[in-house]
């Protein structure tokens, strides 16, 4: 079931947190920013994943921490075109097979709930109207609470209804 809510995705209860990327990602801006900050080793881990597996747009990234931290990083965006700079917007068929990759995750590791930002609407650009009915036809129907944070606040822990 999904559930969008108002909150900071920091403070989510959910199981994994995702968020949306491009292939050799800085991680300058918007949730990224704040992941890297707040788990440094989980960015060191990606930097490596990204140059030694090369992945595509439409891909996903599993990451877990010695905390028990659970991460998604949907490659959502074209990787920027030279070091150093931003990546490219984000595209509607890399989002849709991105959330596919996603799903395939929840399920191979048992996720009890999932929490995602407007996945690809902030540095990636696209429309929120056209993104949600791609989240509706990847992660509606999994058995587990989706929980959509549609609206930032910060500091602002979200009403995350169980199941």
């Amino acid at each position: 079931m999904i559930y969008e809510v108002e909150g900071d995705i920091l403070l989510s209860g959910a199981s994994a947190t995702v968020h949306g990327v491009g292939p050799d990602d800085d991680f300058q801006n918007g949730l990224a920013f704040a992941l890297r900050n707040r788990w440094p080793s989980m960015y060191k881990d990606f930097r490596h994943f990204c140059h030694t597996r090369h992945p595509r747009p439409g891909q996903a990234w599993f990451w877990g921490g010695p905390g028990g931290e659970r991460l998604v990083a949907l490659f959502t965006q074209e990787p920027p075109k030279k070091k150093g700079a931003h990546p490219e917007k984000a595209t509607l068929p890399h989002v849709n097979h991105a959330l596919r990759a996603l799903r395939g995750i929840v399920e191979a590791e048992g996720f009890e709930s999932v929490a995602l930002p407007r996945v690809a609407t902030g540095v990636g650009g696209l429309d929120w109207e056209e993104v949600r009915p791609l989240i509706e036809t990847h992660l509606g129907d999994l058995p587990i609470p989706v929980y959509v944070y549609s609206t930032y606040v910060p500091g602002q822990r979200a009403d995350e209804p169980e199941e």
